[in-house]
């Protein structure tokens, strides 16, 4: 057996998914049509073919002590000039990732990794394309909004050809979706 590359990341549901990655490739990322559109959990991370098993058992404790609760991006940000990234930003549920990717890459686990950069959850929607279209994609997308309940993520294995495919989806142990994790709280004027 030899090594994969998986990642972990809690997919951009639809209609928001489609039309991210359609105006993705539309500024000019070839990237674009190989990465379902998402927020990202664990990067791209090598790993022993033979480790799948455990790392999936792992994926499955981290997402049965999990609950549901609320996504919401709104508008953009960039990672520029340190790396050529603009993202829509995560403005609802961005701690919840945060303590998420940490349970993922416990020291004591199977998936154990230090990051390159601090964890910023974000969706990626133009990376490493030249700068005109980096700035189209940053305005472009200013105004951009979506929400949703989060329910769990899903783990991902990039194949030969560069393309990210969906491996298996891990539900939170909250069956229910509790009825705050169906909209996201504006000051203090909930929003549906």
């Amino acid at each position: 057996m030899g090594t994969v590359t998986i990642g972990v990341s809690i997919a951009v549901p639809e209609p928001h998914g489609s039309r991210l990655q359609q105006l993705r490739a539309g500024f000019g990322d070839a990237a674009a049509h190989g990465i379902p559109t998402h927020v990202t959990l664990l990067p791209p991370t090598e790993v022993d073919e033979s480790a799948l098993p455990a790392v999936e058992a792992h994926l499955t404790e981290v997402a049965a002590a999990g609950r549901p609760f609320p996504m919401r991006l709104s508008g953009t940000g960039t990672f520029r000039p340190l790396s050529p990234v603009v993202f829509v930003r995560v403005v609802a549920g961005a701690e919840a990732c945060t303590a998420l990717q940490e349970q993922l890459r416990d020291p004591a686990g199977p998936i154990a990794r230090e990051l390159a950069f601090p964890y910023h959850p974000h969706v990626t929607v133009a990376h490493g394309i030249d700068e005109a279209a980096m700035d189209h994609a940053f305005e472009e997308l200013a105004d951009y909004e979506a929400q949703w309940p989060c329910t769990g993520f899903a783990l991902y294995e990039q194949g030969a050809d560069g393309v990210w495919r969906k491996l298996r989806e891990f539900p939170f142990g909250g069956a229910v979706v509790p009825p705050q994790a169906g909209h996201v709280e504006r000051g203090s004027v909930p929003t549906r």
